[in-house]
């Protein structure tokens, strides 16, 4: 195992121990984007299946929003994930028509996650599984804090593990425990295939500008995601207090 992804699938490791997010018998379903953090956490959670100790089931399922008005082509990715062992299933959706064309969304993002997860939810309870594992990282909950505390004055971010009633799932993310660039190093050393979003609106949101403040904070203060972290921890903010020692 090379260097770069050993280390996102030890910091993956320990998040699924720390917060238990996985157990004996659990049908995972990947929710992969095309984008490199999900990709990534499919084929992670692949070579966890054969050390972690536990005795879990896993498909990789990518909707696609069709922003274009045409299929889009994830062949890389089949090719790819089939060549890993990894099971994937693609679902063709309308998303992109009902956004942008009847609807004409000037910020379109939260409907379109909106509309996602209830079409990845549906597709998850139809192939049998009981989790739903998403890409996200330390980064993206350091960004979605921030936003949610300048944009709606609220504290707060998302939560390592949700269980969600209405559709009796539970949502994890193992990469928490992991920073963007640990994301980035495996996915270049291990030469996994992306496909790019095809969303008009792709590079020009309130995230990529939240994630561009993370990015220079960063620069002048190296222990800034690190604190982050030990504060999300220590206050328990939203489920982030460590459930198990790792």
């Amino acid at each position: 195992m090379s260097q770069h992804f050993q280390r996102l699938c030890g910091l993956t490791r320990k998040a699924i121990v720390g917060y238990d997010m996985i157990q004996d018998g659990d049908r995972i379903c990947v929710g992969v984007s095309g984008g490199k953090d999900s990709v990534a956490l499919a084929v992670a959670l692949k070579k966890l299946q054969s050390y972690i100790g536990i005795k879990f089931d896993l498909i990789a399922v990518t909707l696609d929003p069709r922003f274009d008005g045409n299929d889009t082509d994830y062949s890389v990715l089949e090719k790819f994930f089939e060549e890993q062992g990894i099971k994937y299933v693609i679902k063709r959706t309308d998303i992109g028509n009902i956004i942008f064309e009847q609807r004409k969304e000037t910020n379109p993002c939260s409907l379109c996650a909106r509309m996602r997860r209830g079409a990845l939810h549906d597709i998850v309870k139809e192939l049998g599984c009981n989790k739903i594992a998403l890409g996200h990282h330390l980064d993206d909950a350091i960004e979605t804090f921030y936003m949610n505390l300048w944009n709606e004055g609220r504290i707060g971010t998302f939560s390592p593990v949700t269980y969600l009633s209405i559709k009796d799932i539970t949502m994890i993310r193992p990469f928490v425990l992991a920073i963007e660039q640990d994301v980035i190093r495996a996915v270049n050393e291990f030469q996994m295939p992306i496909v790019k979003s095809t969303c008009p609106a792709d590079g020009v949101t309130n995230r990529q500008n939240m994630k561009n403040f993370v990015m220079e904070r960063c620069k002048t203060d190296t222990s800034f995601r690190q604190k982050s972290l030990n504060a999300f921890q220590k206050k328990d903010l939203d489920g982030w207090g460590l459930k198990n020692k790792i």
